[in-house]
């Protein structure tokens, strides 16, 4: 049989020519070996450059970190001010007179979704004196009101002294006095007795001012029960508060009339959200536009650390590669080896970076005492930042180094 390298007529003297090898390739698992080879034996410069990435997502973390925590301290504070409550009282109807709200009115406010709090007042018509002697037209303008048990947590309400009312008070004669109301009757503690509807109550305790109910300051607070039944309230909500989700208010306050009383909706007088609310939404606004130009100035800055450490690190490396393209190293595996270490470096530097600003933060917000906010997006996204950084930052260099000439590239061996 005639070999196919054998010329067809047969010149058994002819010269026998020899196939050419074929050219090697590496497999995709040997340029993912080959491109982290450079990290596992430069220990000390991976850990270098790094360092640099990690530097920059940490600034990053922890920029965006501390703005937000501030953010959140500011938001608590306006909330606690009442940016966020909305009170609820009885109108005038439309011959003038004073109306009345539904018994059931609280429960039905207290199904609206954004509500998160609900509390009452009732008026009645007794009057507090110091002593039983007092001349009934000298009662300075004080009120006696029932109180359900959770008005005071509601209205971030403190007390000066003594204790708020408990379930003993439903069947104790037992009173507590609002700052002014204590003040007018001459009291600076409890544990004294005042009158109040034709018989003695104890003084469990003194509120300190609330802001936000100044109407509780000049009053006498008793049990809901009491006051209906020993003190001629009608059983009828007087004011009742709410605690909303800060950012629903608006549309809270819309509803508002019309669940209290869907017979007659214009019989009910809700609160304006206060000043505190425009406060808010401003803060809101502002302090998101501030924590999102600092997030860019800092992947900014991040950025070309990044950008810079992976220029540095493929361009002292150009012996290097002059020395595998005379090998016969390929320009595509090459350049391939150089991003897959910039990717495994952006991606650790990411990593580390993220756990330093994320610790950065934690420390400095319980430091001031503000709570802690780290972005979960922030978190996530900082090492993939750091990746993609990286690899374009070492795209062109190492594209650049792997089309040189062995000979050039050699010389800087």
């Amino acid at each position: 049989m005639t070999s196919s390298l054998t010329p067809p007529w047969g010149d058994a003297a002819a010269p026998r020519v020899e196939a050419l090898p074929r050219p090697a390739r590496l497999h995709l698992g040997d340029v993912i070996r080959q491109g982290t080879l450079g990290p596992r034996i430069r220990r000390l410069r991976a850990m270098l450059s790094a360092l640099g990435i990690a530097l920059g997502i940490a600034a990053l973390v922890a920029i965006t970190g501390v703005s937000a925590s501030s953010q959140a301290h500011l938001l608590e504070q306006l909330d606690k001010l009442g940016s966020n409550l909305l009170t609820v009282a009885p109108g005038n109807g439309l011959d003038g007179k004073p109306t009345v709200l539904p018994p059931e009115a609280e429960k039905m406010l207290a199904r609206v979704g954004p509500v998160q709090q609900v509390t009452a007042t009732t008026l009645t018509p007794a009057k507090v004196y110091r002593t039983a002697y007092m001349p009934k037209d000298r009662d300075g303008g004080l009120q006696v009101v029932g109180a359900r048990r959770n008005l005071l947590l509601a209205l971030r309400g403190e007390l000066e002294s003594g204790r708020w009312l408990d379930r003993s008070s439903d069947k104790l004669p037992t009173v507590v006095l609002g700052h002014d109301a204590a003040a007018a009757l001459g009291l600076s503690a409890p544990g004294t007795r005042v009158w109040i509807g034709d018989h003695w109550y104890a003084v469990l305790g003194i509120l300190r001012p609330n802001v936000l109910a100044p109407e509780i300051d000049r009053s006498a607070l008793v049990s809901w029960s009491r006051a209906v039944h020993d003190l001629g309230s009608n059983g009828t909500a007087s004011i009742i508060y709410l605690r909303t989700d800060p950012d629903k208010v608006s549309a809270v306050q819309n509803v508002v009339s019309a669940t209290a009383d869907p017979a007659a909706p214009r019989n009910v007088a809700v609160s304006r959200p206060s000043d505190l609310l425009k406060a808010r939404g401003e803060a809101v606004s502002g302090l998101n536009s501030l924590i999102i130009a600092l997030a860019s100035v800092a992947l900014l800055i991040g950025g070309v650390g990044i950008a810079n450490t992976m220029v540095v690190s493929v361009m002292e490396r150009r012996g290097e590669i002059g020395l595998r393209r005379s090998l016969g190293g390929r320009t595509g595996q090459i350049a391939t080896q150089f991003l897959i270490e910039a990717a495994v470096l952006g991606a650790a530097g990411g990593v580390a970076g993220a756990v330093l600003g994320a610790g950065g933060v934690f420390g400095y917000a319980v430091w001031q005492g503000w709570p802690p906010v780290v972005s979960l997006a922030v978190m996530v996204s900082g090492p993939g930042v750091a990746m993609v950084v990286g690899v374009t930052a070492g795209l062109y260099p190492a594209l650049r180094a792997s089309r040189l000439a062995p000979t050039e590239a050699l010389r800087s061996l």
